[in-house]
């Protein structure tokens, strides 16, 4: 007797030659945690642990026929997304995602971790009105929320500012990452739909290997949707997963390194 497929989740996101973040890290997270990861790649990219020396989006045809031919066969969960580039592919996937019926964790990439742009200027705009109103989780970082809304956050007290003003673009939930605020505190990140609040706070790892860190924590949540957790249950799992795997991150090549994808599966977590 054949055992039961795992559910599915697809990832829409730009390949990372390095296998840091991107497709790459989406799949490996989706893997540990125990699901079945599919993708649709939207750009091309020469990169390593130093930057990305080039980068090639795909046709917006490419992207749409990738992703019709993994739901319309196979079927998804739960969607996730990442790089995504040009003004058209962002149009094209926020449409696709809405009529998908399957919850989607939108992760706003804009700058890589070497400050390399990966979202064309151009693009914010589809940003705001056409993919994080089909979004059931955002998960920006502080350098996106100031792109996309003008919100700057100094402080752990500006995180609610900046969600109000994520949640203004039209997601159910917004997760601030609060990981890149100053000090040698604890990590601190703010979930909210604007009733309810939930504080989540780690360690603060002294890693310098922390690559693909936003990927991989916007792939953990959309595995915990896919699996049936609420929005709060997949955050804080996934905040664990992640923060264990900054703690493995490695070096690799003569700059920041990954991030351990599979530190959960040695450990038995």
């Amino acid at each position: 007797m054949n055992p039961a497929a795992p559910v599915g989740v697809l990832t829409v996101a730009g390949s990372d030659s390095g296998g840091g973040a991107g497709i790459q890290a989406d799949l490996k997270t989706l893997l540990a945690l125990g699901v079945h990861g599919m993708s649709v790649v939207t750009a091309v990219t020469a990169q390593n642990s130093l930057g990305v020396q080039g980068t090639w989006p795909l046709p917006v045809a490419a992207v749409r026929a990738q992703y019709r031919s993994v739901v319309d066969d196979i079927g998804v969960r739960a969607v996730k997304t990442g790089m995504l580039g040009p003004a058209r592919t962002v149009e094209t996937v926020a449409e696709l995602i809405a009529g998908t019926g399957a919850p989607a964790v939108v992760d706003p990439v804009g700058v890589s971790k070497h400050g390399d742009v990966l979202l064309a200027g151009s693009a914010l705009e589809a940003v705001r009105t056409r993919l994080l109103p089909a979004a059931a989780v955002a998960t920006p970082n502080l350098d996106e929320v100031a792109r996309l809304t003008g919100v700057r956050v100094e402080s752990e007290h500006g995180l609610r500012e900046a969600a109000a003003a994520m949640l203004g673009c039209g997601p159910r939930w917004v997760l601030i990452k609060g990981g890149h605020l100053p000090g040698d505190a604890d990590a601190v990140d703010l979930l909210t739909d604007g009733r309810e609040e939930h504080w989540l706070r780690a360690p603060r790892i002294a890693n310098r290997h922390t690559h693909g860190t936003g990927c991989t924590l916007a792939s953990a949540i959309a595995a915990g949707l896919a699996k049936g957790r609420t929005v709060p249950e997949a955050v804080r799992a996934a905040k664990e997963y992640v923060t264990g795997a900054i703690a493995g991150g490695f070096p690799l090549g003569a700059g920041i390194g990954p991030v351990d994808h599979g530190w959960a599966l040695r450990t038995g977590r």
